[in-house]
């Protein structure tokens, strides 16, 4: 069997069960394995599963969401979090012009500042307030 890391469920659960078939080939007839529990750690394979799977739909809605309340936030003015190159942070605020979603890990807002004509990109999470 390899040692290779076993990414999904469903690769945990397809070698457990090829590991069952050569263990149902190879035991002793007088003294055969205990069926029931092999059948529950089968059952808990597919619990794990589905797991993977509801956690999976529920990134895909929170995705949809951010990217959803970001659009809503264009045109209206958010107060936002500013971290200088020596770490203090301060607050600021500007209008949406625009969302950028082109990186697929987080929502981004084009933020522009009326004052210095000048437009600064924000994470969605450091948006602080909405006027």
């Amino acid at each position: 069997m390899s040692t290779t890391a076993i990414n999904s469920a469903s690769a945990l659960q397809t070698q457990f069960l090829n590991l069952l078939v050569t263990q149902m080939k190879n035991q002793d007839p007088t003294n055969p394995m205990d069926s029931n529990q092999m059948t529950a750690e089968l059952a808990q394979f597919s619990q794990l599963e589905q797991l993977e799977n509801l956690s999976s739909q529920f990134s895909d809605v929170l995705s949809t969401t951010q990217k959803s309340y970001a659009n809503s936030l264009v045109g209206k003015t958010v107060t936002y979090n500013v971290t200088d190159s020596s770490g203090n942070t301060s607050y600021t605020s500007g209008t949406v012009d625009a969302v950028d979603m082109r990186d697929s890990s987080a929502v981004k807002l084009i933020v522009g500042d009326s004052n210095t004509n000048t437009t600064t990109t924000i994470a969605l999470s450091d948006v602080l307030a909405v006027q």
